[in-house]
């Protein structure tokens, strides 16, 4: 049986420790490989500041990567957090920190990622571009996850695109990477965008933006309408 409190406590530890957003979802509909047996998922969600991605229209900046690299550490610190609470209370639960995920391969791909995790926690919806998109923030947020056996208390999932007729992600971006589809559970990322006609691209833009080769370029998360009703509310 779900336990409200356990949530409860769950949830104001990890806003505690500077989460912007999170959601408990049920993952008893994916394969059970897949999520190491476990039934639920923590989804946990940190955003960037506005004037930093209002940066990054031109190109990626110096800023964007160190922002980029701190909220990345910052989600590390705040799962760790939340699986050790769980733990302690006697329960399993794996913090899917970098450490523990490991290197992602030359596509990119996980076995669970953290997007999908965040739809089921009702966080919010794939865009065209790949990338989560929340009511509260756009796509301008990093995200990681927990799994964990507790008897948590799940979020209603979203299993349907909110982005509509928009293309302004598919029309701005500089590689040509986005195919224009509207996401829905269990689509195929490559049916959404061509990642290595992505991933070329944001490096040699992260190179003309802050001298190193990475794979940023943030230009999908800067024209969404979502990020820019955030940003531009005052």
């Amino acid at each position: 049986m779900a336990s409200p409190d356990l949530t409860f406590e769950l949830k104001a530890i990890l806003l505690h420790n500077g989460a912007d957003l999170v959601g408990i979802g049920d993952l008893t509909q994916l394969p059970s490989d897949q999520r190491g047996g476990m039934p639920f998922g923590v989804s946990v969600a940190v955003k960037y500041p506005r004037e930093i991605i209002q940066g990054i229209s031109e190109l990626p900046t110096p800023e964007y990567k160190q922002w980029y690299d701190s909220l990345n550490e910052k989600l590390d610190r705040i799962v760790e957090a939340g699986a050790e609470f769980l733990e302690g209370r006697g329960y399993r639960a794996w913090a899917k920190s970098r450490a523990q995920v490991g290197g992602y391969g030359d596509d990119c791909v996980t076995l669970l990622p953290h997007k999908t995790v965040a739809t089921r926690a009702g966080l919010g919806w794939v865009g065209k571009c790949a990338l989560l998109v929340t009511e509260q923030y756009g796509s301008m947020v990093r995200l990681s996850s927990i799994l964990t056996d507790a008897p948590l208390t799940a979020a209603e999932p979203v299993n349907q695109s909110r982005c509509g007729n928009c293309t302004a992600c598919r029309d701005a971006c500089p590689a040509g990477a986005i195919h224009g589809t509207t996401w829905e559970p269990g689509l195929e990322r490559s049916a959404l965008f061509d990642y290595q006609r992505c991933r070329e691209t944001a490096q040699s833009r992260s190179m003309q933006g802050f001298g190193k080769r990475a794979d940023l370029c943030g230009k999908c998360i800067e024209v969404c309408p979502y990020t820019r009703r955030y940003i531009n509310r005052t």
